[in-house]
């Protein structure tokens, strides 16, 4: 591993050296490529568009992302910006010399990068539901055209996957296997849902029994190790030791902070497609209407921004976890029930007005 490491150093301190103009694009794909835009940003557009499709990328984001915590607890992967500080290959302490960034110092172990994986199985899953739309077409100018969108698509998809990998590796916070790994366990992940039918069906009860052997096989999982003597928070001091800053660590991205927030995440989809304000409104007449579905857009979106400005308290770490998970299902359930059944709401005494 020390090979792989340390060639991968070599490939950081290429890219922060002779790709510094890119340093504003290659931060800007590393927020693209952040997890949580999938709760705040591709859930809500793709949910009004297409119900099958918002609900299967959220299960796609939960799914992976525990096992992105699974196989991080497993694998024990360093990040380069405090492997660099503790690996004694380098002779006399000639170590060298990463830049660290305010979004470098993540909590957890490095692999697989969990942007990376993220963002592979949320656009595999966008990707995938786009093209099912030209399969359908027959004629021989609609089949030239359904190559074109195919060839188009999986290229814009590896073009922002590459981009996603290229910024966690320049800003030091992932080796560059640890990014690739990422990329091909979200997609595997993200294929396993497109032959999972079951999902759109489920029942609140089967949300709750998901999240309760989510959330027991993790502890389960971190006890049983920890019983053996085997923390699994090992690289949490490491990242408060060798942090640059100390102000750029932050709590949300220790592991059991990802786990709360896609179990809330996981809990409010259940809970809000399972309740009635989801039937009145998305079930009803008016969810056909194109001017519903735009609503229901703007409205999510523009309540969502709002969620961010809500800070939870960080100086108690239960408290913030119990605050994390109810923000969490706070913003799927309010795409899922609470907007659209406003929207129609108003839309309904809207129409009564006129006639």
């Amino acid at each position: 591993m020390d090979l792989l490491h340390s060639n991968g150093v070599l490939i950081i301190q290429h890219l922060q050296r002779d790709y510094r103009a890119y340093q504003d694009f290659l931060n800007f794909m590393s927020h693209v490529g952040d997890p949580r835009n999938i709760f705040s940003i591709y859930f809500p557009l793709w949910f009004q568009l297409n119900q099958v499709v918002g609900t299967k990328m959220i299960w796609v984001a939960v799914i992976g992302d525990w096992f992105n915590l699974i196989f991080k607890w497993i694998l024990f992967g360093h990040r380069p910006y405090w492997w660099v500080q503790e690996t004694m290959i380098y002779p006399n302490q000639s170590s060298p010399c990463l830049e660290q960034f305010p979004i470098t110092c993540e909590t957890g172990p490095g692999s697989p990068s969990g942007h990376a994986m993220g963002s592979s199985c949320v656009w595999y899953v966008m990707v995938t539901a786009a093209l099912s739309y030209t399969v359908r077409w027959k004629d021989k100018s609609a089949v030239t055209l359904h190559r074109l969108t195919w060839s188009f698509l999986w290229s814009i998809f590896w073009i922002i996957q590459i981009s996603v990998c290229i910024s966690r590796v320049f800003i030091a916070t992932h080796f560059p296997h640890q990014v690739i790994l990422g990329v091909f366990a979200g997609i595997l992940v993200a294929e396993a849902f497109e032959h999972t039918p079951a999902i759109q069906t489920a029942s609140l009860r089967m949300y709750i029994k998901t999240n309760l052997f989510l959330f027991i096989f993790a502890l389960g999982f971190y006890l049983v190790l920890k019983l053996l003597d085997i923390d699994l928070l090992w690289s949490v001091p490491k990242a408060k030791k060798w942090c640059a800053n100390p102000d750029w660590i932050n709590i949300d991205t220790t592991p059991f902070a990802g786990l709360v927030r896609n179990l809330g995440a996981l809990f409010g989809l259940g809970f809000g497609i399972n309740s009635e304000m989801f039937v009145t409104s998305c079930k009803g007449k008016n969810s056909c209407k194109i001017s519903f579905r735009i609503l229901c857009i703007a409205a999510s979106l523009a309540t969502l921004q709002l969620y961010n400005f809500v800070k939870i308290p960080t100086h108690t770490e239960y408290l913030f976890y119990i605050l994390s998970f109810c923000k969490s299902a706070a913003m799927p359930l309010t795409v899922v029930a609470l907007v659209p059944y406003c929207v129609h709401s108003l839309m309904r005494s809207t129409e009564k007005k006129l006639n």
